[in-house]
């Protein structure tokens, strides 16, 4: 029997504390940069949005391809496996934002800072669950069986919903984070640009962009609970970790505009994040497995890969085929407003 039966898993990182530092001031910088590009609100263009698009794919390749360099190719399968993985999983988020901006008939002007305010929430909430994530996978045993229940479950949940013709919608009178709000302070109808609140009658009130960035937030602890174990799949290098994440999440303002008009193109997207996390969730529990019994088989991260890129591409290839002909129902979104 291993040591991992009887103690937790020793964390080994390449992360030193000068390359935490730098990273993290980093993705901070990159965060200042957006708000600045966002301070003035204007409808954003295919072509700036193409342009940033471009920018911060580039910049996570050049970063694992300095992961590769620096620490080696097992490292940097594990950084480009994961964020590869994450990026998928964003994708679905744009959609639940998208679903959100309609809901609330957010102005095009400012949809972009709403995503900038939920892609920020999502960053601290990321670290938050990385750094529960790996004090859980230090102190408990049986931490890699958990996050593959977690998946498998959120996947069986993914193909539940996808076979079953299920429609994503958002009713915000029904959203628990806006009750709450409501109970709370006024509301006034109207946005009031870039502020999120104002003052009525002597009396602070919210306004309509502060009820969509909290439901945006709130909508990010539900993605953390899934993405994190997810990446934690594929390295258990908390600095990894973050950095698939943070490289993931930097990007979506821009990306959500470039995918706006072929995201509900995506009708299968959901199948293949759910073979996906399945997937994932199945490794995690063979490397537990294996902590117990070394004969017990372990999924490569190669394999890995190469698994989560074939499936992208055929959902890919399956969706556009499915919705080519314009006969052929989109996935339906459907938005209350009462």
């Amino acid at each position: 029997m291993s040591e991992l039966s009887l103690a937790a898993t020793e964390i080994n990182s390449v992360g030193t504390p000068m390359l935490w530092g730098v990273t993290i001031a980093g993705v901070l910088a990159l965060l200042v940069l957006d708000f600045l590009v966002t301070r003035r609100p204007h409808e954003v263009s295919l072509r700036e949005a193409l342009g940033w698009s471009a920018f911060y794919i580039a910049l996570p390749l050049a970063f694992g391809a300095w992961i590769w360099a620096e620490f080696g190719s097992k490292q940097g399968f594990d950084y480009l496996t994961g964020y590869l993985v994450e990026k998928s999983l964003s994708v679905d988020n744009l959609f639940v934002f998208m679903l959100l901006l309609a809901a609330f008939a957010v102005p095009a002007v400012l949809a972009q800072r709403v995503l900038l305010y939920g892609i920020a929430g999502a960053l601290v909430l990321r670290a938050v669950f990385i750094a529960l994530g790996a004090a859980a996978l230090q102190t408990l045993d049986f931490a890699f069986l958990l996050f593959a229940v977690i998946l498998l479950v959120t996947a069986v949940k993914l193909l539940r919903d996808a076979l079953s013709g299920h429609q994503q919608e958002v009713d915000i009178n029904k959203m628990r984070s806006v009750k709450l709000l409501r109970r709370f302070m006024p509301v006034v109808d109207e946005y009031q640009g870039t502020r999120l609140t104002v003052r009525v009658a002597g009396k602070r009130a919210l306004t309509p962009l502060a009820l969509v960035t909290v439901a945006v937030l709130a909508t990010d602890v539900v993605f953390a609970v899934d993405s994190v174990p997810a990446v934690y799949g594929i390295t258990e290098d908390p600095y990894l970790v973050f950095a698939t994440n943070a490289f993931a999440l930097l990007g979506l303002r821009a990306l959500y505009f470039v995918l706006h008009a072929a995201l509900s193109r995506l009708v299968h997207l959901s199948y293949g994040l759910a073979v996906i996390l399945a997937f994932i969730g199945v490794k995690l529990g063979l490397h537990w497995a294996h902590g117990i019994w070394s004969g017990v088989p372990e999924i490569p991260t190669e394999l890995s890969l190469a698994v989560i890129v074939a499936v992208l591409v055929v959902v890919t290839l399956t969706s556009l085929r499915a919705t080519r002909n314009p006969a052929t129902p989109e996935k339906d979104v459907v938005v209350d407003h009462r």
